[in-house]
Formats: structure tokens, sequence, C-alpha cells
């Protein structure tokens, strides 16, 4: 017996959520695939400046807006017929840039504009398929509208679909992609994937059109809802920016607090990504009792641990307690996101504000944070956003910037007294402080009665008053792309330092004294760095290259007859260490040195005259490794750049990672003779003593002079495991 067509038609459209789901699933994975994964096949040629990685961030979030406009203007324009046509010839254009590489005719200008540069290659090599992708999430909502499946009239639940394939790719790239296979494997997978995608999309458009005369009523009613006011716009996308800009803001205090554990970023982003899976569904929340107070706790414990009041360094139980508070938050944000969606016949528009929205919580805490505040704030500003939407200002966010201002002239007006008294009187107790603000304050909000969002804006001008206000002992505090940076005077000596890792210190004694600073820490005269300065082949060497200033402590190893130059990625750091009022290393031993500024592997690239007696690579902080910087092409890169009898130097004191252990690998691979000292130091006779493991290569041992003999150097070989190269290399595999 035949089945009858009307029978057809109500089985594939019981399938629709499956083929609706897979198609959604599959293009997030995609998705979030090829941004690392294109991002390691550039890297060897624009290197790992911070213009780099935020030109890349902003590159997929300026395509992901556009691909969300362009899934907006097509539902709105065209048929469920055309829109398939048309959404297939771009999916077929874009096989046009299969398999992912950098074009063939592309170079990069170190003197030219890095971001501008970025922005094309990214543009030429990925533009159009990422573009593709970033199309489908509302667009396969709005053709399951269409499809008359189950729950057609309300399709957001596939954003949780597709926010878990999301998750998949992000866990999956790092631990089950990277550390097995190259990028060309990876980027031949991922090719394959993509080719699949158009079947699924076929299948996915097909179904939309079938469910066309089920669909209409639906579209009528649809047709026929309040178009999205103003107010409903705006809080979407704040709605969007504060789970966005959140994250990124406890990526970065736990970085700066803890060091960049290895995927340290995968957490915050992982339960990001996990709260839209949780929040976008059909199910019914029940109403927890007393949830607006624990959410403002919440809020008040993540402002005291991002505010840095709660000590110096996060602990492990605060960087806990401030992952789980980031993900109630965003639980919190994306629910209220989902329970404001429109009616699906204007689905695309509440996607594309909800992007603009994300992104500009990217923009804040990458461009516009690092100009307005000198220390990682970005997250104590995007808590107040937050209390501010828990204040039921919805139906009324045309008044919200005049209550605001109403609450902040009240607070200000009475916060003048006490300020005053502190200035007159000289006051210095930071908690007498408080308390006269808090007397005027608390006039202030009493004054202010239940206009609760005027309130706000008086705690908050209180709030920014006591701050002002706040002492601060640093000799100098500043912040530039690559983070915070910071002197202070602790225990007799200037240090230098972004979060725990200390990149110099200079003896506050040898301020008076008019020989030069002792170098300390890693530069100790006693650990191998020194030793390689001071060696028979470090003192007859003429000419000696740098790679990573730090405050410049190996300058007082230059002797008279050698020609030194430094090679330094951020500004702030050459600035610092050129400031002799903080430290003297350069001004008193190397002024006339030149410092060449950007990533390391690129200047030098171009510098192709250049000969080294001695090349240091110092570009390793104490918790990460420069990947670019570490690979088999870049060694070869280093070599080429030594003259005859020349000596690589690298300094990898690391928390978290065995470096020697690539270095190892590819000296071998190269006929490189390469030594390792795993110096201890001795701290208990001297505090500026610290320990410190460094790596020296030579193409013949002769070239490493009495080194080669001296018993604290070991010899370094092959571990055996995979070479590291642009292509391939597993950060997990050294793990210690």
């Amino acid at each position: 017996m035949q089945s009858s067509p009307i029978s057809a038609v109500s089985q594939s459209r019981a399938l629709a959520p499956v083929v609706f789901t897979a198609t959604i699933f599959l293009s997030a994975s995609l998705l979030f695939f090829v941004q690392p994964l294109f991002t390691k096949i550039v890297l060897p040629r624009i290197g790992g400046s911070p213009a780099v990685w935020t030109t890349a961030m902003l590159f997929f979030q300026l395509v992901l807006i556009a691909g969300y406009l362009y899934a907006h203007l097509l539902t709105r324009h065209f048929s469920v017929r055309a829109q398939l046509i048309v959404h297939l010839g771009v999916w077929a254009a874009a096989l046009l840039f299969l398999p992912l590489t950098v074009p063939q005719d592309w170079q990069f200008d170190p003197a030219g504009a890095v971001a501008w540069q970025t922005l094309l290659l990214f543009a030429a090599g990925v533009g159009l398929p990422f573009f593709a992708l970033s199309a489908n999430a509302p667009l396969i909502q709005f053709w399951y509208a269409r499809s008359g499946g189950p729950s057609a009239s309300d399709p957001y639940f596939l954003y949780g679909a597709s926010n878990l394939g999301s998750l998949t790719a992000l866990l999956g790239f790092p631990l089950l992609a990277a550390p097995f296979l190259g990028a060309a494997s990876i980027g031949l997978g991922w090719a394959c994937g993509f080719v699949a995608l158009g079947a699924f999309l076929l299948a996915s458009g097909l179904q939309a059109r079938e469910g066309g005369a089920v669909a209409r009523p639906v579209r009528a009613a649809q047709a026929a809802a309040d178009r999205p006011k103003a107010g409903d716009i705006v809080w979407w996308a704040l709605l969007a920016f504060v789970p966005s800009s959140l994250m990124l803001a406890v990526t970065s205090k736990v970085s700066l607090d803890v060091g960049s554990v290895p995927l340290v970023w995968v957490v915050p982003l992982s339960l990001y990504l996990l709260s839209f899976v949780v929040t976008f569904s059909n199910r019914t929340w029940r109403a927890l009792p007393h949830a607006e107070t624990g959410m403002t706790v919440v809020l008040i414990v993540m402002l005291v641990l991002l505010g840095g009041t709660s000590g110096k360094h996060l602990s492990w139980l605060s960087v806990a307690v401030l992952i789980v508070g980031f993900f109630l938050v965003a639980l919190y944000a994306h629910r209220k996101l989902y329970e404001a969606r429109p009616a699906s016949a204007h689905l695309t528009a509440f996607y594309l504000t909800m992007s603009v929205g994300g992104a500009l919580g990217g923009l804040f805490n990458s461009i516009i944070g690092p100009v307005l505040f000198s220390g990682l704030y970005e997250g104590v500003a995007t808590l107040l956003v937050a209390r501010l939407l828990m204040l039921g200002v919805r139906e009324r966010i045309a008044q919200v910037p005049g209550a605001l201002l109403r609450g902040a002239a009240v607070a200000g007006l009475a916060a003048v007294p006490a300020l005053v008294a502190w200035a007159v009187l000289g006051i210095e107790g930071v908690t007498i402080l408080l308390a006269l603000l808090a007397v005027p304050g608390l006039i202030a909000l009493l004054w202010l009665g239940q206009d609760r969002v005027a309130g706000f804006g008086a705690a908050v001008t209180l709030l920014i008053a006591a701050l002002s206000v706040w002492p601060d002992t640093a000799q100098f505090r500043d912040r530039s792309f690559f983070g915070t940076h910071i002197v202070a005077n602790v225990d007799g000596m200037r240090i230098y330092g972004n979060g725990t890792t200390v990149h110099g210190a200079q003896r506050l004694s040898d301020d008076a004294q008019s020989a030069a600073p002792e170098p300390l820490f890693y530069y100790h005269r006693n650990g191998p760095m020194a030793q390689v300065m001071t060696s028979q082949r470090g003192q007859q060497a003429q000419s000696v290259g740098i790679v990573g200033l730090g405050v410049g402590s190996l300058a007082c190893y230059r002797q008279p007859h050698q020609d030194w130059q430094f090679y330094e990625i951020d500004p702030m750091v050459d600035m610092v260490a050129r400031m002799p009022h903080l430290f003297r290393f350069v001004s008193d031993c190397a002024p006339e040195a030149p410092t060449h500024l950007g990533d390391a592997r690129i200047v030098l690239e171009d510098q192709t005259a250049h000969r080294y007696d001695i090349l240091v690579i110092d570009a390793y902080s104490s918790d990460s490794v420069p990947v670019h910087l570490t690979t088999d092409e870049a060694i070869a890169l280093y070599m080429d750049r030594l003259a005859a009898g020349g000596v690589l130097v690298f300094h990898i004191s690391n928390r978290y990672y065995e470096i020697e252990r690539p270095l190892g690998r590819s000296a071998e691979a190269q006929g490189l003779v390469a030594l390792l000292q795993d110096y201890a130091g001795n701290a208990a006779s001297d505090p500026g003593d610290s320990p410190s493991k460094v790596v020296i290569m030579a193409r013949d041992r002769a070239d490493l002079g009495d080194l080669a003999d001296d018993p604290r150097w070991q010899s370094l070989g092959s571990d055996g495991g995979r070479l590291w190269t642009d292509d391939y290399a597993n950060l997990l595999s050294i793990l210690k």
C-alpha cells in the first residue's frame, strides 16, 4: 500500500526538527572551528601583536553582523525559494576559497598599517566562507518557522542547538584536533564539512518551501504583530552586551592575576555558550523566590573581586567564585533576552541586534576600555550596567539617562563637603573617607526616595568619588593592548610587573649610586643569562640582538665595543625601560641602542642584512608561549640571522610549560648543538637571585666557547616528540 501525499508531508514535518537541528549544529561548529583554524594558518605571516589579535576579532565580529544583516534583508525581500537559491549561490561561491590558505601573492609590509593588512588578509582568505556561515543561525530558524514542523511558530530553540555546536567546536579544536593534526589536515577536514553543509542547507530550504501552505496563517499572524519599538531594540542590545563584555573582563582578570593558565579563555567562553543552550529553550522556568536579591548579591561579590578591593591577586577560590558569578549573570541576561524575543516574523532583526550588542561588548573591552581606564575596570562598568538592567528599566529606557544624571547631580553635591574636608584636613585613612562619603550618600538616597534608577546613579557617583581619591602607591601605572603595567617599590626593589609576571627589577639603593645598576631576578649575575653574557664568547661578541626588552636589565652586561639592538612588541615596555627615574639599565648602559618595535619574527624576516654574534630570545612570559616564535621555521630564521660562530639564547622560564622540549626537537632536526641550564636561584641569600631556565644553541660545539665545558650546562636532545612547525604545534603536550 502506497502512503498518501498527506502522510508523506506529515512525516516530513515530523522530521523537520531533526533536519534543521543537524543543519544549524553543523553550521555553528564550522563557524567556531574556522576562527582558530585560520588564525593559526596566518599567524607566522602576520605575527602575534595585539593589533593583529584585536583586528582578527574585529573582523569576525563585523562579518558576523554583516551575515545577520544579509539574512535579515534576504528574509524581508525574497520568497523562501529565492532565499534558498541566493544562499546556495553564496555557499557555492565560498567553495572557491577552499582549502583555506594565505593567498599566494600576499606579502606582509612591516612598515604598513598592521590592522588594515590583517583585515584585508582575513577578507581574502576566509571572508566569504565565514560570511556564508554567519548568516545561517537566523536564516535557518526563519526557514524552520515556515516549515510547518513542531513548534514552528517559536523556532528560537534552534539557537540553543547552534550554541551547542559552537561549544563542541570550541572544545574540539584545542583538545581533539590541534594535538593530533596540523593546520593543513584540519583545514581539509573543515572543507569537507563545509561541502556537506550544502546538502543540509538544501534539505532545510526545501522543507521550508513544502511547509509554506501550512505556515501561511502563521505568517499572516506574525505580519500583523507589532514591529519592535526603539526601546525593545535597545533592551536586546543591552542584554547581549552585558554577558559578552563580562566574559572578556573575567578572562582578562583571571589571566592577569593567576597567569595565562593553559586554555584559561575556554572556560568563560564555554559557559557563555552554554548559557545560550540552557536559556534558549521553550521549557518553562520556575521563578525562584528572592531571585533578584540573589542576583544583587552575585553582582556585589563580583564587583569586589573585579574591582581589586579583595586583595592584590585573586586566589583560586576567588577565581571559581568569579567564574560561577559570571555564568549566573549570563544565564540571567540571556533568559531575559529569550523572554523578550519577538514573533518569528521579526526573528532576523532580533538576532541582528543581538550580534551588534555582543560586538559592542568586545569593542568596549578591547578598544574603549584601555583608553578610558588605567586598570582592568571594564568588568566593574559592565556589572553596573547589569545592575541597571535589573531595576525594571525596559519600559522607560528613554527616561533612564535623565534619572541617572539627576541622581549623579544630587550625590555629587552631597559629597562635596566630605571631599573638601579630605582635601583641607589631609585625612589619609580610606575608612574615614568612606565614612564621610556614606553620610551624604545616605542623604542623597533618602532624598531620591523611590526613584531606584536615580538612586543607582547616586550610588555610582559616590563610588567614583571614593575611587578617585583612593591612595595609590605605584610609581607608574598604565595600560596597553598587552595589559596593565605597574611599577611599584617592594622590599627594597622597584619592580615592573604585569599581573603575576615580573618583567624586571632594580634595587632602590641603586637610585643614589653613580655606578650602573645591578641586574636582578632572571638576569642576576649568578644566573645562566648572565653566564652567557659574561662568558668568553659573550665578551668577544661584536653584535648582540635582544628580543624582549623588559626593563633592559641585560643592557648592563654590554661591553663598550659591542653594538646592541633591542626588539620589543609593546611600545609601553620600551617607554618604561627608558625612564631613568624608574630604571637606569638602558639609560646608563646602552642609551644609543635602538629598539625595533613590532613582532620580532616579522621584523627579523625583513632585516635580511642583520647578523648577530649573540641573539637572545627573551619574549616568553612566565606563563605563556608565543608559539610562532618557537617553531622549527622560527629557529631556522634565528640561525640565519646569526653570524658565523654565533650563539642563539632562549630564556624559557615558565610556570606551566616545558619549552625546552620543542626546542630540543628542532635543534636535533637542524643539526645544532643545544645546552640547557635549569638554575635554582638563591633567594635565601639575595631576594633578587631567582630561578631561571635557559637554552643555548650553536652550529658547532666550539662556537659555545667556555660554556661548552661548563658543568652547569647539560646537553639538550630531542625527547622524540613531534617537531613543532608553523603547521603543527601542541601546547598541551608540553605541560609540566
